[in-house]
């Protein structure tokens, strides 16, 4: 018991999340689409008859819109000769019933939902018309539903974290070192303003498809080129990681203004949108993309020798140095492969943007190292999880939304954030790198089967 409280007690805290906004964001839904044009549909038959005068009323730009087409199409097939639809404003319905009014004809229903529940028109035709004072108001019976849990509020959780969570995995190789990389931040934006920039070379907005992915290794190497130096730096002169990554950070945001000017570059063909905006077998290609790259990191990590070197560099780098790992080489290795991974992170945002902006990326690199403190890798190095990484991403996407939803102010928010992010730390030091289980009864077993379940 104890150790499986220890493996998935981060995805009971996330779970525990998403059950908490469920609750608190329990609200009244009114039915939309199919369901709310079938349930009209439905009164219509039980309350008129087909010579009765109805109006189907529908928002401009809104699902009642839709909605109202469909109806007043399916009751003219049904055989409701007198079926007047308006889609518009409210004063587009006014001009209706004024209509109707003066042709002398009696308004039997009005069939609506949506926003048109709201018009004050509607709510006074018994004062502006008398004459249809009797009419029947025919709308989809509300039901209760967490709006947490709608399908495209799940998914903008899984948008929100996309970028953040691949530059994650690369900033998880890092802090298991016991380093930190201050730069994935710029190092996106100059990702997304060099691959920009090379497909506006390549052709603009009339460029061909194979500029994208071009554009997209262009930046992404670039990003792996300055990581190296970050990594010679810290591994060879020996500069403390966070002094190092703080210049980079500067140099790499001052290069990608530098690149552009200060300006955006929109001259992008239109298949830059693919990775970011499209969709393959009905699933977001970026969600596609975090499952591969979450796999095959955990793979990496887990059961590759370069993995466990990562893991020994930061558990003790003198006993990793003597027993044969080449430590420099490690430390050079992790951070070319946070910069990658900045790098295709900032193709994402490009994708997802269809645009390069030298602005991209602010703050970046908090969230990313918040997520991966979270998720439990420890700051003090040598012990942490890929997975976990991707869970407490999770964490602070389900956390920024559900604050969002129940309509909590910026400033507010950044004061729970941050009480997150430093009850995350302030646990890694009590825990000392052991995980939850610290807090927990002592597992019996050799020293080596705790470091294999730890790496593991």
């Amino acid at each position: 018991m104890t150790r499986l409280f220890a493996d998935y007690g981060m995805v009971l805290v996330l779970i525990g999340l998403c059950a908490l906004f469920s609750v608190l964001t329990i609200k009244e839904h009114m039915p939309s689409g199919t369901e709310a044009a079938e349930a009209l549909l439905e009164q219509v038959h039980a309350e008129c008859s087909r010579t009765d005068v109805i109006l189907v009323v529908g928002a401009e730009n809104t699902d009642s819109a839709l909605l109202a087409e469909r109806l007043g199409r399916e009751l003219r097939e049904a055989g409701y000769a007198n079926v007047r639809t308006v889609v518009g404003s409210p004063r587009d319905m006014r001009l209706a019933l004024d209509d109707l009014q003066a042709q002398g004809r009696q308004l039997a229903a009005v069939a609506t939902a949506g926003d048109v529940l709201k018009w004050r028109v509607l709510d006074r035709i018994s004062e502006t018309h008398p004459a249809f004072a009797g009419y029947k108001r025919m709308a989809p019976e509300p039901y209760y539903w967490p709006g947490f849990l709608t399908g495209s509020n799940l998914l903008a959780i899984v948008d929100r974290i996309v970028v953040i969570a691949v530059i994650a995995i690369g900033m998880t190789m890092v802090i298991i070192t016991a380093g930190i990389d201050l730069s994935v931040g710029s190092l996106i934006a100059l990702s997304a303003v060099i691959g920009t920039l090379v497909m506006k070379h390549l052709g603009g907005l009339e460029a061909p498809v194979w500029a994208v992915p071009v554009g997209f290794l262009a930046g992404t190497l670039a990003c792996g080129a300055v990581g190296a130096l970050g990594g010679v730096v810290v591994a060879q002169f020996k500069v403390p990681p966070f002094i190092a990554t703080l210049g980079i950070m500067l140099m790499a945001r001052g290069m990608a203004f530098l690149i552009t000017g200060g300006f955006s570059i929109y001259q992008v063909p239109d298949a830059l949108a693919w990775l970011g905006q499209g969709r393959s077998l009905g699933i977001p290609n970026t969600v596609l993309l975090l499952g591969v790259l979450y796999v095959a990191a955990h793979v990496f990590m887990s059961y590759t020798p370069l993995g466990r070197y990562i893991y020994a560099v930061g558990g003790n780098t003198q006993a990793a140095r003597l027993s044969g790992v080449p430590v420099k080489a490690v430390i050079v290795f992790v951070y070319v492969v946070s910069a990658l991974a900045a790098g295709l992170g900032g193709s994402i945002q490009a994708s997802q943007l269809k645009t390069g902006t030298p602005n991209m990326g602010v703050m970046f690199e908090l969230y990313v190292i918040a997520a991966v403190v979270v998720g439990g890798t420890s700051l003090a190095g040598g012990s942490g999880r890929i997975l976990g990484t991707l869970i407490g991403a999770f964490i602070i996407s389900v956390i920024q939304n559900g604050m969002n939803l129940l309509g909590m102010e910026s400033y507010t928010q950044q004061v729970v954030l941050g009480g997150v992010i430093l009850g995350a730390v302030l646990l890694d030091k009590v825990r000392g790198g052991k995980g939850i289980g610290a807090f927990l009864p002592a597992r019996t077993g050799s020293s080596q089967e705790r470091t294999q379940h730890e790496q593991g």
